[in-house]
């Protein structure tokens, strides 16, 4: 039953971004909340067909937490989940994303309308120079900068590692980060066909103030979104569903 249902849910979330991006093809040629609009729509919807489908819920806790105004949301990466996920949680988000994905036909072409930031990971400091600009510019007009502090999806449970990306935009812009803290991984699992059923939770802290030096922020940020993610994963264990095993390193 459990390959069944993801199988079902494969089917139906691809078609459905498949069919969307194709009906949303009119909405370059308009202005861009028309399109965040309908991104959030089709947002809502791949999580409905979760819950629906694969028996996967999600709950967001903390959201009052959210700072009014631009500023910087640094998200644990375990899953392909968060990716549209955080977007039905944020007034006007854009994410900070690998350049190589604004190549992509259809995709590429809406990262862009929806001025989402490329970063060439590969050219070191002028790379992090031109991302501060770029972010820059969007926190002035009041969004949200959605990062994956550790650039990359890690199993539940591994690891952490930090990038620098995280710490420039802290020391560079003068904002609130919000730390968040999830446990997808166990539900939808990276590089995984299976979609298990249970409750993927998501909680906002406390945001952090602007104005830390630079190793402060680096270790406070990491240590409260490990912490917290850590704890996030012992309660998946305790209260049911069927999540997939964490990685070496977590009880």
């Amino acid at each position: 039953m459990l390959v069944l249902r993801s199988l079902l849910f494969n089917i139906a979330f691809y078609a459905n971004l498949i069919a969307r991006l194709v009906l949303y093809l009119p909405l370059l040629a308009l202005p861009r909340p028309w399109l965040m609009a309908a991104v959030r729509d089709w947002a809502r919807s791949s999580l409905w067909l979760l819950r629906v489908i694969a028996g996967t819920k999600a709950e967001f806790r903390g959201l009052d937490l959210m700072p009014a105004g631009g500023c910087i949301i640094a998200s644990k990466h375990q899953s392909l989940w968060e990716t549209f996920a955080l977007l039905t949680i944020a007034k006007d988000p854009v994410f900070v994303l690998k350049r190589e994905l604004s190549w992509l036909p259809f995709f590429g072409w809406y990262a862009l309308k929806a001025r989402m930031i490329p970063v060439d990971r590969g050219k070191g400091a002028p790379a992090l120079a031109a991302m501060a600009k770029r972010v820059g510019e969007e926190i002035a007009k009041g969004r949200q900068i959605i990062i994956f502090p550790e650039g990359t999806r890690r199993p539940p449970g591994a690891k952490p590692a930090y990038k620098y990306g995280v710490v420039h935009l802290y020391n560079t812009l003068d904002v609130p980060c919000l730390p968040v803290a999830l446990n997808s991984g166990l539900y939808w699992p990276r590089r995984q066909f299976i979609k298990r059923p249970g409750t993927i939770i998501v909680q906002c802290l406390p945001p952090i103030p602007p104005g830390l030096s630079r190793l402060a922020f680096r270790d406070r940020v990491a240590a409260e979104i490990e912490e917290a993610s850590n704890r996030l994963i012992a309660e998946a264990r305790q209260t049911g569903g069927t999540p997939a095993p964490a990685h070496a390193g977590v009880a």
